[in-house]
């Protein structure tokens, strides 16, 4: 277990505390090579440390930005974290973000993780950082409790990159990278607020936790920094 963690007062502090840290992680790969990739989450926890980010003189343009899931729905859907990312990050300054379009129309979610998965072959990796979140229920990109491949998604060292999810907690089908995927990162950035996903946290950090989120924080391959405020 490589973790690290801070705690802050506010949502507000917590929020701008993480984007700074993508943001140095970002210019530091920036100044050394060509292009550079990301991992980031949707859900409504990142989305003041996304507007923050946006407000950052990058050269966004050779920043590719990929989603850690995706609901199967077009990105003007109100569930659709492609749209959120569109609003939340990819403005002012950040108008340039090269986003890899998840849901694809016409696509099977089998279909979907293929040409995902080609998409991904092509990124600069590793990603120079994974922002990440975690539900009341231990979960972390759509890797749920229940899952039926959930023991493949966190396979770390699964050649998978991404696989379709279905399951009583999601009203949409879903796309998600796997936990190999996701740990092919400098560091990992777990961003989440609120006294029960603390605890959940807690939790997980035990050795015979059940949590999805405790496979990432037990891993060794990728550092992963906690970023919580209540």
């Amino acid at each position: 277990m490589q973790l690290t963690e801070e705690v802050f007062e506010s949502r507000t502090l917590a929020s701008k505390a993480a984007a700074v840290r993508i943001r140095d992680a970002l210019a530091r790969d920036l100044a050394a090579q060509d292009d550079t990739a990301m991992i980031v989450s949707g859900g409504a926890t990142p989305e003041e440390c996304y507007a923050w980010l946006s407000n950052t003189y990058l050269a966004w343009e050779r920043i590719h930005i990929l989603l850690s899931d995706e609901r199967c729905v077009e990105a003007s859907d109100p569930a659709s974290n492609e749209g959120m990312i569109r609003s939340s990050l990819l403005t002012n300054h950040a108008t340039g973000g090269k986003l890899l379009s998840v849901f694809e129309e016409g696509l099977s979610p089998t279909e979907q993780c293929l040409a995902l998965s080609q998409q991904i072959r092509k990124l600069p990796l590793p990603f120079s950082i994974s922002l990440l979140g975690m539900g009341e229920d231990g979960h972390f990109a759509s890797l749920f409790p229940g899952f039926d491949r959930l023991e493949e998604g966190l396979d770390p060292d699964s050649a998978i990159r991404c696989m379709p999810i279905k399951t009583a907690a999601s009203p949409h089908p879903r796309i998600t990278l796997t936990m190999s995927t996701i740990t092919q990162s400098q560091e990992i950035l777990l961003l989440f607020f609120g006294i029960a996903k603390r605890d959940v946290f807690e939790q997980a950090k035990l050795p015979d936790s059940m949590y999805p989120v405790s496979a990432l924080l037990h891993q060794d391959r990728t550092p992963v920094h906690i970023i919580w405020a209540p």
